[in-house]
């Protein structure tokens, strides 16, 4: 029997892709000589080749209706066994259909009214973490377990680029400071993330490099600023530099984004706030912390390294609000603080 073809369909975003990668390498595992192609947006590109688990990965520009027919062509003409649509909108599932793949697995519960209908096999997900909710996609689509390790390269010349940077600006051995995110919500305040650069390089003697996206100009500004003089590295760099950025920091802090995810995914331990976005859901992914990812965290919970800080008693909503919400202003700079030093002390 001649090996099947996979479509996998994550268009984004940066710590969704992450969360897909395991159960994407389940199926590399399972079928080893099996043409994989990965369809996702032209940013991401980078970011799933690092992941060396495709065959093929193709792009396409969603709010651009000539990207989409051209994408919708070339998967009718590509006659693909079976598409795994691991993001669940109507973007991603209309693909797939119109362009009539014959098996299309997806989840049976989703954000989006009505997507489950273009499936033919929906898919009633029943794990607690949404990395462990793409494996069972997998397993559906005949991997042999739902998730598999992986392994991130960031390109060699970011690497060497990344430290020619550091060295110029006397940067040697740092913690990242991760304060933006998809929505200001789930977002620990500037402020406090200033405050704990002070205490970071007080006591520590640790230097910080704040990293911040695209639009979040200001917000790394007040760091620094709240900072005092304990002179932060602002970062706002390309994926490739990134990736080296977060590979070799002894510790990342940030909220429930991409970057805290795509750090753990590089091997460098986290401690994670949450707040509004639930750990057991959302967490830090390593295979030996999916079970502790699901109790509450009243305190802090560790597992390898990996500290999640988080308010007991918080109800979980996704809804984007603009303004911080009340269960992050909980999470004291004290207890961050005395998180990072835990970190630091495990991997001197």
């Amino acid at each position: 029997m001649p090996e099947r073809r996979f479509l996998v369909v994550r268009v984004g975003s940066l710590g969704d892709i992450v969360h897909t990668f395991p159960a994407v390498a389940a199926l590399r595992e399972s079928f080893p000589d099996s043409e994989i192609i990965w369809l996702t947006q032209p940013r991401w590109k980078l970011l799933v080749a690092t992941s060396g688990l495709v065959s093929k990965i193709w792009t396409t520009e969603t709010r651009a209706l000539s990207s989409l027919m051209k994408t919708i062509r070339e998967i009718r003409a590509a006659a693909f066994d079976v598409s795994v649509d691991y993001q669940g909108l109507w973007k991603s599932a209309s693909l797939p259909f119109l362009a009539g793949v014959k098996r299309r697995i997806g989840f049976a519960s989703v954000r989006e009214v009505g997507v489950p209908l273009l499936y033919t096999d929906p898919v009633h997900a029943t794990s607690a973490h949404v990395a462990d909710q793409n494996g069972e996609l997998s397993l559906r689509a005949g991997a042999l377990s739902p998730v598999a390790d992986f392994n991130l390269q960031p390109p060699p010349k970011d690497d060497e680029a990344l430290f020619k940077y550091l060295s110029t600006r006397g940067v040697e051995r740092y913690v990242v400071l991760s304060p933006g995110g998809g929505w200001r919500s789930k977002c620990w305040p500037a402020e406090r993330f200033g405050k704990l650069c002070r205490m970071i390089r007080d006591s520590l003697s640790l230097r910080c490099v704040v990293n911040y996206g695209p639009g979040e100009d200001d917000l790394a500004a007040k760091v620094r600023d709240a900072s005092s003089d304990t002179d932060p590295l602002l970062f706002n760099g390309e994926l490739g530099p990134l990736m080296s950025l977060l590979r070799n920091a002894i510790c990342v802090v940030g909220g429930d984004t991409g970057p805290l995810h795509l750090a753990v995914a590089l091997g460098t331990p986290v401690v994670a706030l949450f707040g509004p976005t639930n750990p057991a859901r959302n967490g830090p992914y390593r295979d030996a912390n999916r079970s502790s990812a699901n109790r509450a965290p009243s305190k802090s919970v560790i597992n390898r390294e990996d500290i999640v800080l988080r308010a007991p008693n918080v109800t979980t909503t996704h809804s984007r609000e603009d303004r911080t919400h009340p269960s992050m202003l909980e999470i004291h700079p004290d207890a961050v603080f005395e998180a990072v030093r835990r970190v630091v002390k495990a991997r001197s």
